[in-house]
């Protein structure tokens, strides 16, 4: 039996998964553009997502929608327009692309961050505002007004509570047990207020789905430079798409085995083999249209705990 390409897996991929537009031009914008400087031109765009299946009708619709939500802005020279990553939303970008490439797992030293915010104190909208983006960062509501996560990072929480008008509106504070008091371990709250069997699910489902992968490009000679694209493309999107509803929990507070870990491992196997390649079709593609389009920031190859 003729053993299956990474082409046909490509293909296979595509035609049950197919990625949805809007949501795979953020991908692309995450984890390719954000490296060169942040910007392209459209005709650029086009070309890098035309071989997974997205035309040019949806491209230009997809970004119209992400300029209306503040991701990207537009800039016109004559004919033709570029799109750039939005300075505000630059810091959100460089924290998905931190959770994204760094590994799970966290140094606990068995402080939680709380965040506290009485009834009263704020008004219902920035309360509704703060409780949806601090979830995004992986907080979960204990109790009404009460916000915690056992490993948040502070830059994140200032920046959220900057973003949505909160600075100096809320308590935030950390916790510890106090031991000798017969109270419940603080470890406990994780079955409280974390419900993981989604995220546990969807780990396993892209292990299931990119494991296949990894056996035929090791398999095989390397990709040409596109297909090299189109794979790492659709690893981050798939990998993105789980991780970044997982509230990255120190591992001594997950179940065992945490098949997070194992998706990390998987798609850090695959991005080293396809990244190099996967840049030459990138820098190929960029300079038809900018003959200075700047090469990839030196962030690109500390990736995944680092790619050379």
């Amino acid at each position: 039996m003729t053993q299956p390409s990474s082409h046909q897996w490509i293909s296979h991929f595509l035609g049950t998964d197919p990625p949805r537009s809007k949501s795979l031009v953020m991908t692309i914008f995450g984890d390719a553009i954000a490296p060169h400087g942040g910007r392209l031109w459209l005709g650029s765009l086009i070309e890098l997502v035309a071989p997974l299946g997205v035309t040019d009708r949806l491209v230009r619709t997809s970004v119209f929608r992400l300029v209306q939500e503040g991701w990207l802005v537009a800039h016109r020279e004559g004919r033709r327009s570029s799109y750039a990553l939005q300075p505000d939303a630059a810091p959100r970008f460089a924290r998905a692309n931190r959770r994204i490439y760094a590994p799970p797992g966290v140094d606990w030293d068995g402080r939680w961050t709380l965040l506290l915010a009485p009834n009263g104190s704020i008004d219902s909208a920035l309360r509704a505002a703060v409780r949806k983006e601090l979830e995004w960062e992986g907080f979960a509501m204990l109790a009404p007004g009460l916000l915690a996560h056992p490993a948040a990072a502070p830059d994140s929480v200032a920046e959220v509570l900057g973003r949505v008008g909160g600075r100096d509106k809320v308590f935030v504070c950390a916790a510890t047990e106090l031991p000798d008091v017969g109270a419940r371990p603080l470890a406990e709250l994780v079955r409280e207020g974390w419900d993981l069997s989604g995220v546990m699910a969807g780990y396993r489902r892209f292990i299931d789905a990119f494991t296949p992968l990894l056996d035929l490009l090791g398999n095989a000679p390397a990709p040409d430079p596109e297909q090299a694209f189109i794979v790492r493309t659709l690893l981050i999107h798939a990998y993105r798409r789980v991780q970044l509803h997982d509230p990255m929990l120190p591992l001594a507070l997950l179940p065992q085995p945490w098949p997070g870990s194992e998706a990390f491992t998987l798609a850090r196997a695959i991005y080293r083999l396809v990244w190099a390649p996967a840049e030459r079709h990138l820098m190929d593609v960029l300079r038809r249209e900018d003959a200075g389009a700047p090469e990839a920031d030196a962030g690109l190859v500390e990736r995944f705990g680092g790619l050379r």
